[in-house]
């Protein structure tokens, strides 16, 4: 990874196998991640592979969302299948809470 970065965000994670992971660097000076956006973090593991770590936006903060150590130089393909799904659901739950949002809108007098 280049210097003066802290990861690269996660723009979008296709189901095809064969299509790139599409990432942008995340400089070390941005702020915490938004909600729902996924960011990687890769570094050459200690003896083979590389160590790559997923975070997760949350409302308030960031969390550890997942680990692979020492994953072989194919590791995109093993990331993908977490990455997508995670943020196939993270836009459920913003579907979901904005119609809640609108059906309480709706409701109130």
């Amino acid at each position: 990874m280049p210097a003066g970065v802290r990861g690269a965000l996660v723009r979008s994670a296709p189901f095809d196998p064969d299509r790139s992971i599409t990432v942008f660097w995340l400089p070390a000076t941005a702020p915490a991640l938004s909600p729902g956006r996924i960011s990687l973090h890769w570094e050459a593991a200690s003896g083979a592979g590389w160590d790559v770590t997923a975070r997760l936006g949350l409302a308030t903060t960031e969390i550890h969302l997942a680990s692979w150590t020492a994953a072989p130089d194919d590791w995109p393909r093993l990331v993908r299948p977490t990455v997508r799904e995670v943020t196939g659901l993270c836009s459920a739950l913003a579907v979901a809470t904005a119609a809640l949002k609108l059906s309480n809108r709706l409701a109130a007098p």
